[in-house]
């Protein structure tokens, strides 16, 4: 699916979703204060951690988060949120806008609103040891598999696979319990999380990944319903820096590997539609 293709497609979900939202003050709220709060992740993935020399948060999302400010002329405060968590947080007003590792799907689409261009892929996958004799998705059936709260990879686990998931609040508690032997496997986003934990921490090195990736899906940033001066204005700032290149550049520097491809697809779309 092309990007254009796609953002139609979210579009008309904003859209369709419009009719009982409330008016934009978001924008206008950031405008006033000159300050936006961002809610990330910050679970030691490259999409979000603390960087241990300064426990300052650091990686993809936190630098998406800079640069919206800065564009903005805004200073960015952010806020720490967890998958049982994040969308509350966004209704409750404690943060203007979510980076935070949060695909869009359907379901989430009747309850917020975001920016209709994406700014990553992503897809999910199970770890479990290499010795577990779990070597396919259908191989879970009838097994405990650890997972966030409020992931969206719950249904797919269960209705496609048969697995009985045990939630924790965020990715940290699973894979705790994963190592501590409550469950078999645990499924994740793949990129974000578990790949590069397999490539860099050698305490998981008697551990392995299931393929294909489950339910890729496009990472948004999500605001409150009717929210759409904030999304248009957004939307400009993402789609810019689809075409100058800045997110392969970022994913690069916050050592993602492999490379999406989705980045450089939009990459190259992007300018033919100016």
């Amino acid at each position: 699916m092309t990007l254009t293709n796609l953002r139609r497609l979210l579009t008309v979900a904003v859209l369709g979703a419009s009719f009982t939202a409330h008016a934009d003050t978001t924008l206008d709220r950031i405008n006033s204060r000159h300050e936006i709060t961002v809610g990330v992740m910050i679970g030691g993935s490259p999409f979000g951690s603390l960087d241990p020399a300064t426990q300052q948060p650091r990686g993809f999302n936190v630098d998406l988060a800079n640069e919206l400010g800065k564009r903005l002329g805004a200073k960015v405060q952010l806020v720490s949120v967890l998958p049982s968590t994040r969308v509350q947080f966004l209704q409750q007003g404690k943060v203007d806008i979510l980076i935070a590792n949060m695909e869009y799907n359907a379901q989430r689409g009747e309850i917020l609103d975001h920016v209709a261009t994406p700014y990553y892929r992503v897809g999910g996958t199970a770890i479990t040891l290499k010795t577990s004799g779990i070597a396919r998705w259908e191989d879970l059936r009838g097994k405990p598999v650890c997972i966030s709260q409020g992931s969206s990879y719950i249904r797919p686990i269960v209705e496609r696979y048969g697995a009985i998931p045990r939630a924790f609040p965020g990715s940290s508690q699973s894979l705790l319990a994963l190592r501590g032997g409550s469950c078999v496997a645990a499924v994740h986003d793949a990129a974000p999380l578990l790949y590069p934990l397999l490539q860099s921490d050698p305490e998981w090195r008697d551990y392995r990944t299931l393929q294909p990736e489950i339910e890729p899906a496009p990472s948004v940033i999500w605001v409150r319903q009717g929210e759409h001066d904030t999304t248009t204005k957004l939307d400009t700032f993402v789609r810019d820096l689809h075409r100058n290149g800045w997110f392969i550049a970022t994913e690069a520097k916050n050592g993602l590997n492999p490379p999406s491809p989705a980045l450089a697809e939009w990459h190259r779309q992007l300018p033919a539609e100016n």
